[in-house]
């Protein structure tokens, strides 16, 4: 998968090692995307160039800032007071808001790769929340009317959307294919916005959820007396639809029989309604959906040949989110700040710590995007109001564990299996750094989690509800 290179241009970054922790690799990516990177061996020469340069992002050793870390931290914010500041030690991880020196970020691992650091520091500024950068913006104004039904910034959703506008004011049929949950209506909704019907009506219909023997009389109609109970004449959503969008979701589980009759309709733009003998002239565009494969239903002989070509001429398949990475980050802030606003929450808002970013990253989404909207939804809701910081520990329990059955996991024993918990951290505090740190090495998976830390898995789970409450 090729992901849209980050883009650091008039960033600042000033590393602070003595020498025993090489940040090469992050120094060299961090220019390479634009960025301007500063490297000191001391504390005292860090905060010298603090006040001769505009810092942005500090990323200091622990063992190189010694015992007075708070000291540093107050300094250095004196001069650059919007500076995001990150501290790096072997085994440790942000765990706990508690253990986090004020004016920190966030705990990372000393051998982070340049290319990751990278993605957070763009994240971190910005870079993209309002579209700036995403191919939409540059080839049509009216894609401002689209905010807020895309938030992307990967070349994949671009290549998917490159064409929406012209696709917009076509007003052919178009057909979108994709998992559950990728935004196959949003996706529709939005091209009835950008068209010439958009002060019409957008009617959606479910072909999977209507019964086999209702389905007709709710696209077409019916007349008055055509059956048992019909009292009076009832446009269809074909009628009720005129002079806007149709959407047909789930079209391949339309019956066969109905098929035929689509077909017609999309032919001669002329319906009839059940127990009608003349026809009824329509005036919809017709935007089908589907999470189905059509051209292996097709050979299956489930869905007709024809009618898929018929809807199948301006096609738009929207790729799952796992295809999608770098959207994640992006998306789980746009969620959670939504939510909070839907809730009365006044901004600020709590920030992702990069720990929390990596598990969701990781995280299989077999929901997609609806999933992970889910997820931020129920965070917003449930955590205390007291968190500035959205850590593991406050979403992995949100994360559907069936997801990575346990047999699926594979731990390497390569990589560092410790957490650093200093002197005077109280036993509670310690046992939930234990935990999350133990559910961030699973993946979120608990099973597995509760086998490794020797307790029941009702036990875990009743500890983590306790943490997501209090």
């Amino acid at each position: 998968m090729t992901q849209t290179k980050p883009d650091l241009t008039g960033l600042s970054l000033l590393i602070v090692s003595g020498g025993n922790v090489s940040f090469k690799d992050v120094c060299e990516r961090f220019e390479e995307f634009g960025g301007k990177a500063f490297v000191v061996t001391e504390p005292d020469a860090a905060l010298y160039l603090s006040v001769k340069e505009r810092i942005d992002i500090v990323l200091a050793d622990l063992k190189t800032l010694g015992d007075d870390v708070s000291a540093f931290i107050e300094k250095c914010k004196s001069t650059n007071p919007a500076a995001i500041i990150y501290l790096t030690m072997d085994n440790l991880r942000g765990a706990a808001a508690s253990v986090l020196p004020p004016g920190v970020e966030d705990y990372l691992h000393n051998n982070i790769t340049g290319l990751r650091f990278a993605q957070m520091a763009e994240m971190m500024f910005g870079r993209g929340q309002e579209g700036e950068s995403t191919s939409l913006t540059l080839m049509d104004p009216l894609v401002s009317r689209l905010r807020p039904y895309f938030q992307f910034h990967s070349e994949a959703m671009r290549r998917a959307l490159n064409n929406l506008p012209a696709i917009a004011r076509s007003g052919q049929t178009v057909l979108i294919s994709g998992e559950t949950g990728t935004g196959k209506e949003m996706t529709a909704r939005s091209i009835h916005v950008l068209s010439k019907r958009s002060s019409g009506p957008f009617v959606a219909v479910n072909c999977a959820a209507i019964p086999e023997t209702l389905i007709e009389g709710e696209l077409f109609g019916h007349e008055k007396g055509a059956f048992t109970g019909a009292f009076r004449l009832r446009k269809g959503k074909f009628e009720t639809a005129a002079n806007g969008t149709l959407f047909l979701d789930e079209i391949g589980d339309m019956p066969l029989a109905l098929q035929v009759r689509l077909l017609r309709v999309l032919e001669e733009g002329q319906i009839y309604r059940v127990g009608a003998e003349s026809p009824v002239s329509i005036n919809a565009r017709v935007i089908a959906a589907t999470g189905r494969d059509l051209k292996l239903s097709v050979q299956n002989g489930l869905f007709r040949e024809d009618l898929y070509y018929r809807l199948n001429i301006l096609p738009i398949h929207l790729p799952p989110l796992r295809e999608r990475i770098e959207d994640i980050p992006y998306l789980a802030i746009y969620f959670l700040g939504r939510a909070m606003t839907e809730q009365g929450i006044p901004p600020p808002y709590p920030a992702l710590s990069p720990a929390t970013i990596d598990v969701l990253e990781k995280h299989p989404w077999r929901g997609n995007v609806r999933e992970l909207r889910n997820v931020m939804t129920r965070v917003a809701t449930l955590i205390p109001s007291t968190i500035a910081q959205v850590l593991p520990i406050h979403i992995i329990p949100y994360l559907d564990s069936l997801t990575q059955p346990a047999s699926s996991l594979q731990l390497d024993s390569s990589e560092s299996s410790g957490i650093f918990i200093p002197i005077g951290t109280p036993l509670s505090e310690a046992e939930d750094m234990l935990i999350a740190e133990t559910l961030r090495y699973t993946g979120g998976n608990r099973t597995k989690a509760a086998e490794l830390l020797k307790i029941g898995l009702r036990t875990l789970r009743r500890r983590l509800n306790q943490n997501i409450l209090s």
